[in-house]
């Protein structure tokens, strides 16, 4: 352990030592693994990356491992980036197989699928998008929610949105065109007269990280640390947090990075363990939170 909050602590090591030590005490109480293992780049990143078979077998041994650590109810929360082919303008179906591989493997239930939809994001790849103008800039990735019951926890009550404008008024003034539509759906006088406290959200999660003078970047400029590149914006740990778990729940990130899910885990009153293999993003990541303990102080 390098650091500890409140409701969880930070460790560094490869995950899989980190979490064979403590198995006893971890088997069966996770609720919630939530985590952005690295992706399949054509090119390496500081964070650590693999392609092609290597990383199919990497991903999909993983699912073996960290089953027994879950609760019987208990989802696993995967984001698999997109991968283009090398040296061509392609996409790779590597993503994909993984995530099939991955299920296969841990004998899990694919309960849905996410977009994750970043509209800041920059035009890649650059040889395809920027130059050869032959392809249009690649916005999104894939979040993919799994589990080992075909009805985990789960409440959409958690993350219900604002009504839109005209909902509301919808909703004040009870009149809908109501009857039978093509869709076959059934509409009733009534159906959209009832306050809910909020509309239920889609599968597509707009966030954009855009951040460049928060507490985390200011504490890594401060104390000369780099920079983790490939940061989660805080939404998304948010919206499957709040949506797969309970206040007191356990919270497990194998792949922290600058620890995004931890801080928010913390925030949100769920104990959480988080794992990261480069020492220099763990140590960084202090700089998310007002408190922490020093394990070698």
């Amino acid at each position: 352990m390098i650091y500890n909050a409140e409701n969880g602590s930070m460790h560094t090591g490869d995950c899989l030592d980190v979490l064979e030590k403590m198995r006893p005490e971890l088997e069966g109480k996770v609720n919630l693994i939530f985590t952005s293992p690295p992706f399949p780049l054509n090119r390496a990143k500081k964070y650590g990356n693999m392609t092609g078979d290597q990383y199919l077998e990497w991903i999909a041994n993983m699912a073996i491992f960290f089953k027994p650590f879950l609760s019987p109810n208990g989802s696993v929360v995967l984001e698999l980036g997109n991968a283009w082919d090398s040296g061509l303008p392609t996409h790779s179906t590597l993503p994909m197989e993984a995530l099939l591989e991955f299920k296969k493997r841990g004998n899990f239930h694919l309960c849905q699928e996410f977009i994750y939809y970043n509209p800041a994001k920059l035009p890649a790849p650059i040889e395809w998008v920027n130059k050869k103008r032959i392809r249009v800039k690649d916005s999104f990735t894939r979040i993919w929610w799994l589990s080992s019951s075909p009805n985990p926890k789960a409440n959409n009550r958690n993350i219900l949105e604002e009504y839109s404008e005209q909902m509301k008024k919808l909703i004040k003034s009870g009149k809908y065109n109501s009857g039978r539509r093509p869709s076959e759906y059934d509409i009733g006088e009534t159906s959209f007269s009832r306050d809910n406290g909020g509309a239920i959200p889609s599968n597509v999660i707009i966030a954009a990280n855009t951040t460049s003078q928060d507490r985390y970047i200011q504490y890594c400029k401060e104390h000369k640390h780099d920079i983790h590149p490939a940061r989660m914006p805080r939404e998304i740990p948010t919206f499957f947090i709040k949506f797969l778990t309970d206040e007191g729940d356990l919270v497990l990130d194998p792949f922290a990075g600058s620890n995004t899910t931890g801080f928010t885990a913390e925030l949100l009153s769920r104990r959480w363990l988080s794992i990261e293999a480069n020492a220099d993003y763990v140590e960084s990541s202090i700089g998310r939170f007002d408190r922490v303990h020093i394990a070698n102080e």
